[in-house]
């Protein structure tokens, strides 16, 4: 499974950027999987955003963004996103999105099989 995420840049702190993933290769994305986000700024380490279960839908997110970030999935397109809304200068890393095959341990990035690129967002203040 190949991920390709999109969508980043640069915003004003209160506004929103919209961040997609899309799953493509030989792989399929199941109903047991589940899809996450995941963000690392300079000099820190990589930290859980959000995750949401393929089949059913249930989500999860660091306290950090509750309320703020909303994740989502289109499971016919093969499709997740990150709606990010009143962005704060603190948001601003490398978002990524990661698909984890087995497990629920979705809170822990070495738990994940297949990673995207990466997407900036940067959020001035």
């Amino acid at each position: 499974v190949q991920l390709q995420a999109s969508g980043g840049g640069l915003v004003q702190a209160g506004g929103s950027l919209r961040l997609s993933c899309a799953a493509s290769g030989s792989g399929r994305i199941f109903s047991s999987h589940i899809m996450g986000w995941f963000r690392q700024a300079p000099e820190k380490e990589r930290e859980f955003v959000t995750a949401i279960r393929w089949g059913g839908g249930r989500t999860y997110y660091a306290d950090s963004v509750k309320g703020r970030f909303t994740i989502s999935r289109d499971t016919a397109k093969n499709t997740a996103y990150l709606q990010m809304d009143s962005l704060k200068p603190e948001d601003t890393a490398l978002y990524y999105c990661a698909l984890l095959r087995r497990g629920s341990s979705f809170y822990y990035p070495q738990e994940y099989d297949y990673w995207g690129q990466g997407t900036q967002v940067t959020v001035s203040s």
